[in-house]
C-alpha cells in the first residue's frame, strides 16, 4: 500500500515554517538595536565613568607605596614598589594599560596584600548579584500586584488603599525600612535574622532567610514606582477601543487584563525599573552596612579605610558594569515585550 503524504498545496508554505523566518528576523532587529544602544551610549558611558574612576585615584595626593611599606621605607624602596605597580608611568599610559587588563578581567593587584583584586571581587561579588535579584523579582511581582489590584478596582476601597500606601513608602528611605524590618521580624517575632550571609550556593533555604529582609527594603522604593506606573497606563488602556471591543464580545476581565492590555501598558513601569536597577545596585552599600553582609560595599569600606586604590577602582568597574548589563537586559525586555517602544526604535 503507498501511504499519502498529505501537506500544503504546492507553491503555500505552511504557518509554523512562515512563522520561522518571521521570528529569525524580529530576533535579528533585537539584536542590532541592542548593539546600536550599546555601541552608541553605552561605550562612551562606560569609557568616561572608568576615567574618572581610574582619575580619583590616579590624581590623588597620598603615595601608595610610602603609605603601605610605611615611615621605614627609603627612597630607593618607594621608587621600586612605584615601578613594580607601574604608577611611575604617565598617567594616560596608566590609565589605558589598566582599562585593557580590566576588559580581560584583571583589575590589577591589591597594594597591601597583593592578591589579585579580582579574586576579592569574585568572593564578595555573588552577595550583590543574588540579593539584587532576589530585590528586583520582589519589586515587580509587589509593584504587579498592587498596580493590577488598584487599576481594576477603578477608584475604589483598594484603589484609594494603594494609592495611599504607595505616597507613604515613597518618603521612607530604604535604610529605615530596613532598620523597621529588623525591629519586627527578627526583635519582636524572631523569625527570620537581623544579619549574615550563608550562599545561595550552599543552602538555598537559609540564604533565603538572610537575603529576605534586606531584599525587602531595598525592593520597596522601585515597588511603589512600578504600582503608580502599572496602575496609570492600566486605567488608560482600559479606555481603548479593543478593551472595550472585547468586554462587548464577552471575554474574561483576565485574559483581557492579562492577554492584551497588560503587555501594552507594561512599557513605563519597565522603564521605571531601569531607572531603579542602578539605585539597587547603589544602596547595596547602606544594606550591607545595616545587615552585615560581606559583599562588594564591604569590600569598598575596607579597602578605603587603608588607602587600597586597586580594590576601590576594581569594585567601582565591577558596579559600572552590573549597571551597564542590567540596563541592556531592560532594554531587551523593553523592546521585545512593548510595541511601541519597538516603533520609536524603529
Amino acid at each position: 500500500m503507498t501511504t499519502l503524504e498529505i501537506g500544503p498545496p504546492a507553491g503555500v508554505t505552511s504557518p509554523r515554517a512562515a512563522a520561522s523566518p518571521v521570528r529569525l528576523v524580529a530576533a535579528r532587529d533585537l539584536a542590532l538595536r541592542l548593539l546600536r544602544s550599546a555601541v552608541l551610549v553605552w561605550v562612551p558611558v562606560v569609557l568616561l565613568a572608568t576615567f574618572i574612576t581610574f582619575a580619583l585615584g590616579a590624581l590623588t595626593d597620598t603615595n601608595p607605596a610610602a603609605q603601605v611599606l610605611g615611615e621605614t621605607a627609603t627612597p630607593a624602596d618607594i621608587t621600586r614598589m612605584n615601578h613594580y605597580f607601574g604608577l611611575d608611568r604617565p598617567f594616560l599610559v596608566q590609565y589605558f594599560s589598566w582599562l585593557g587588563h580590566a576588559l580581560t578581567g584583571d583589575l590589577g593587584r591589591s597594594y597591601y596584600t597583593t592578591l589579585p583584586v579580582t579574586d576579592s571581587i569574585t568572593r564578595t561579588l555573588p552577595v550583590n548579584i543574588s540579593i539584587t535579584v532576589l530585590t528586583v523579582l520582589i519589586a515587580i511581582l509587589l509593584g504587579g500586584a498592587l498596580g493590577i489590584g488598584a487599576a481594576l478596582s477603578g477608584g475604589g476601597w483598594f484603589d484609594r488603599g494603594v494609592t495611599l500606601l504607595c505616597s507613604a513608602a515613597s518618603t521612607v528611605p530604604p535604610f529605615v525600612i530596613g532598620i523597621v524590618l529588623i525591629v519586627l521580624f527578627s526583635v519582636t517575632l524572631p523569625i527570620l535574622p537581623s544579619g549574615g550571609y550563608v550562599p545561595i550556593d550552599q543552602d538555598f533555604g537559609q540564604w533565603l532567610r538572610f537575603s529576605i529582609l534586606p531584599a525587602v527594603a531595598l525592593a520597596v522604593e522601585a515597588a511603589v514606582a512600578i504600582a503608580r506606573q502599572l496602575r496609570t497606563s492600566l486605567v488608560g488602556e482600559f479606555r481603548e477601543n479593543y478593551v472595550v471591543g472585547a468586554d462587548v464580545r464577552g471575554l474574561t476581565r483576565r485574559r483581557v487584563v492579562f492577554g492584551h492590555a497588560l503587555r501594552n501598558a507594561a512599557g513605563p513601569a519597565v522603564t521605571v525599573l531601569a531607572y531603579y536597577i542602578p539605585q539597587v545596585i547603589g544602596a547595596m552599600v547602606v544594606a550591607e552596612a545595616v545587615f552585615n553582609l560581606p559583599g562588594l560595599g564591604k569590600l569598598s569600606l575596607d579597602a578605603a579605610s587603608k588607602g587600597d586604590i586597586p580594590v576601590i577602582q576594581g569594585v567601582l568597574v565591577t558596579m559600572i558594569g552590573l549597571v551597564v548589563l542590567s540596563n541592556l537586559v531592560v532594554n531587551a525586555a523593553l523592546l521585545r515585550f512593548t510595541p511601541h517602544a519597538r516603533s520609536r526604535q524603529s
